[in-house]
């Protein structure tokens, strides 16, 4: 079992704490479990609940982005599914490397 933390009570999402595969039931800070829908990384978000497309992703108590297509409990919540309300440009980040794809490195 991999554990996961929830900032703050207002988040619809957690951070894992270990990286873990689909199928792992996830344990949170307050004893509760949720099984991963998809392998999530050591450091990124899971939804820890639904979300639906165009609602608000919470992460530290404050909207971080939005839901750009509906999002299921357990899984993983990152650049293929969410649009940052921070950079504009969020949809344009590779989803492995986080590269902006509008960049050039020569």
């Amino acid at each position: 079992m991999t554990a996961a933390f929830r900032i703050h009570a207002a988040d619809n999402v957690a951070t894992l704490l270990g990286d873990a595969e689909d199928g792992v039931e996830v344990r949170g800070e307050g004893g509760g479990t949720l099984v991963l829908l998809e392998p999530v990384a050591l450091g990124h978000k899971v939804a820890l609940a639904d979300i639906g497309s165009g609602a608000p992703v919470v992460k530290f108590g404050i909207i971080i982005g939005t839901a750009s297509r509906p999002i299921r409990a357990g899984e993983w919540v990152h650049l293929h599914n969410l649009a940052s309300s921070f950079d504009e440009r969020s949809g344009g980040f590779d989803v492995t490397t986080g590269v902006a794809k509008d960049m050039r490195y020569d």
